[in-house]
């Protein structure tokens, strides 16, 4: 395994003792195989931050910890590092904690573990559910400031949100909908990756507030729980479109949006009308391809930017300011699209 890091950065990416990186480094056995893929992770994250860590100034070492999409989670990541060089003379570090699915415990875990070993802040998408909520509670006890990236804990000790506002996102799709469908019959899908969190909770509620208010004879039809993976996400969406001859259109509240076309192309089904979410680059193609009418998108960039700022406000590095404000909602056709991250 060459790289030219010392075990004593090894071990400080990692969040383990340096006799374990030794022992993982020099296959002396007695470690778990998660603990030797935490230290492969760790030597891979230092040689993506190598810039990093050759500065010198005050470094602030960071966890951005994301259940979501691998598509998504790529994105966050390159939009961080992307954005590092412009928070100079600090030094930022990040590790990173990824799950696209699985129990809330593992998330807790995660967390428990943060607040145990230390951190200058973590960056975090989770759930909007009780074990979070204690979770970030421990961590705020153990003095480690809490940042909620796209999707809000408003009752937890966080220090600030930063991403959009859901609602006022659900409203957007819901007038797009509105005026590309105009007269034509049809039902739409709205498609939530989970009801557990609580940005996906708020765009659905914008979106059928808003139909209501505009088009109140048209259908909702709701799927939910695929986790924004595509081999759920077609189980469900082709069980929806069997049982519903009417749908004509979707809300991609949630991802999974491969899926939900192949669903569609399978059972010989038009989709006259496709909002969904998020540059990420299963979107970014379907865009170009016309295949999907318009995305929702917000800067990346510039929440990770803000993200890292209120950070380092917390530990008095850079002067108070005021409220953070909601990220810009930007609306994305096959004709106004951006330069798109890549991991």
């Amino acid at each position: 395994m060459g790289h030219p890091f010392p075990i004593r950065e090894i071990a400080r990416q990692a969040g383990l003792s340096e006799a374990t990186v030794d022992r993982v480094l020099n296959g002396r056995g007695g470690v778990r195989e998660s603990t030797a893929r935490e230290v492969q992770q760790a030597i891979a994250d230092l040689d993506r931050q190598r810039t990093q860590v050759r500065l010198v100034g005050r470094t602030f070492m960071i966890d951005i910890v994301m259940q979501a999409p691998e598509r998504f989670s790529t994105a966050v990541r390159a939009a961080l590092e992307t954005e590092l060089p412009s928070l100079h003379p600090a030094v930022m570090r990040s590790r990173f904690h990824f799950r696209e699915t699985g129990p809330v415990g593992e998330l807790t875990r995660t967390l428990d573990r943060i607040a145990r070993r230390g951190s200058q802040g973590v960056i975090l998408k989770a759930p909007d559910v009780p074990e979070a909520t204690a979770a970030v509670a421990r961590l705020a006890e153990a003095g480690i400031p809490v940042v909620t990236l796209v999707t809000d804990l408003p009752s937890t000790a966080r220090l600030a949100y930063v991403g959009i506002d859901n609602r006022a996102a659900g409203a957007t799709a819901a007038y797009l909908m509105g005026q590309w469908l105009g007269e034509r019959p049809g039902n739409v899908l709205t498609s939530l990756s989970s009801g557990f969190f609580r940005n996906e909770e708020e765009r659905e509620m914008g979106f059928r507030s808003a139909m209501r208010a505009r088009h109140p004879d048209r259908t909702l039809v709701e799927i939910a729980e695929g986790q924004g993976l595509d081999a759920t996400q077609y189980d469900l969406v082709r069980a929806a479109l069997e049982r519903d001859p009417d749908i004509r259109a979707v809300y991609s509240i949630g991802g999974g949006n491969i899926a939900t076309l192949r669903a569609f192309a399978d059972l010989g089904r038009d989709c006259a009308v496709f909002v969904a979410h998020d540059l990420d680059h299963d979107n970014t193609r379907l865009l170009r391809e016309e295949r999907l009418s318009a995305v929702l998108h917000h800067d990346l960039r510039q929440d990770m930017r803000e993200a890292c700022h209120i950070v380092m406000r917390a530990h008095g590095a850079l002067p108070p300011a005021g409220p953070t404000l909601p990220s810009a909602i930007q609306v994305v056709t096959p004709y106004n699209m951006p330069v798109p991250l890549t991991g």
